[in-house]
């Protein structure tokens, strides 16, 4: 009997919390929406603007690798090979600098999405993953960027069997 009492209240309860709106209110919704521009719907766990974002891009172009071509457009550049992958993202790093010498905010931001986005297949094609970027970019934190750089110049000519830091 408990049972019975327990699927009457949740009835009553939904009832009593969705009531139906008139059909006029409807049709104006309905009107409104279908004159206003399509809307894409937000990626998947998207809460605001965040750099997990790039997380997710890897992901998709992960899970893409093995699309058909003419339906992905991450497929069709990951099927056509590391040289056409690196073309395109010396494009748009190109294009994105035309846009920051310029001085175009809103354009620089559109093409830095579309470096990062191809960024990304390269990394796809080359085998990275984001982990392996932000591990580097972790080890890098804290250290000078002229210390770093004059550590990599001392440590080249080395590797080479050469005696001398200057590089000809």
């Amino acid at each position: 009997m408990a049972k019975t009492t327990k699927k009457a209240t949740k009835k009553t309860t939904k009832k009593a919390a969705s009531p139906k709106p008139a059909a006029k209110p409807k049709k104006r919704a309905k009107a409104l929406l279908n004159s206003a521009p399509p809307m894409r719907a937000p990626p998947p766990l998207a809460i605001g603007a965040s750099s997990a974002v790039l997380d997710r891009l890897w992901s998709v172009v992960m899970s893409r690798r093995n699309a058909d071509p003419a339906v992905s457009h991450s497929a069709r550049l990951l099927a056509r090979g590391t040289a056409k992958i690196a073309q395109k993202f010396g494009e748009e790093a190109v294009e994105c600098l035309i846009e920051a010498t310029r001085g175009d905010h809103h354009a620089l931001v559109g093409e830095s999405a579309d470096v990062l986005y191809h960024l990304i297949v390269m990394w796809v094609d080359a085998g990275l993953r984001p982990e392996d970027v932000w591990a580097e970019l972790q080890r890098r934190e804290g250290v000078s960027g002229i210390a770093e750089k004059s550590a990599r110049a001392r440590a080249l000519p080395r590797q080479f069997g050469v005696r001398s830091s200057k590089i000809p």
